[in-house]
């Protein structure tokens, strides 16, 4: 599955500009590769940056990262919900207030990255295994409509967004 396959009404709102980042690549394989290619990027990033802010109230790289966890935990909570047919419309959260509840500050680079690939393997797995039919189905998710296989989109968009942030910002 290609993200030129996606269809226009398939996403919109925030999820567009994520959907857009991931480019023109294969599901399934960029899901594994954009994992990679994140954490090799992060290990090369010195030490004394992770807990560096480039400016009052922002995150630092160490909540980005537990960032990304948790929106892929709730990209891809989203996706199993649609996939399975579930109609039911689906809040948005407040990503602030998740920040401010971690302890990401605390934990080792290493910790977040083996959560990262801990999740990542998991919807891995869980994407190959959905047919074309659940790809394709739809539901409501902070009030905008979006397909399971955009939500996939969105969750590499979401990674390669953040990490054009480290380089702009933090390093």
């Amino acid at each position: 599955m290609n993200s030129s396959q996606l269809l226009e009404n398939e996403y919109s709102g925030g999820f567009a500009t994520y959907v857009r980042e991931a480019g023109n690549v294969n599901l399934i394989e960029e899901l594994e590769i954009s994992l990679h290619d994140f954490i090799r990027f992060v290990q090369n990033i010195p030490m004394d940056k992770f807990d560096y802010r480039y400016a009052e109230g922002k995150w630092t790289i160490k909540e980005i990262i537990q960032h990304l966890i948790d929106c892929e935990r709730i990209f891809a909570y989203r996706a199993l919900r649609f996939s399975r047919n579930d109609q039911t419309a689906l809040a948005s959260f407040e990503e602030n207030d998740y920040a401010i509840n971690t302890n990401a500050n605390e934990r080792s680079i290493q910790e977040l990255l083996t959560e990262l690939s801990a999740v990542r393997h998991s919807n891995l797995l869980f994407y190959k295994s959905l047919s074309e039919e659940q790809l394709k189905r739809m539901g409501t998710a902070s009030n905008i409509q979006i397909s399971v296989r955009a939500l996939g989109f969105t969750i590499i968009g979401h990674q390669k967004h953040h990490q054009k942030v480290f380089e702009e910002r933090y390093l």
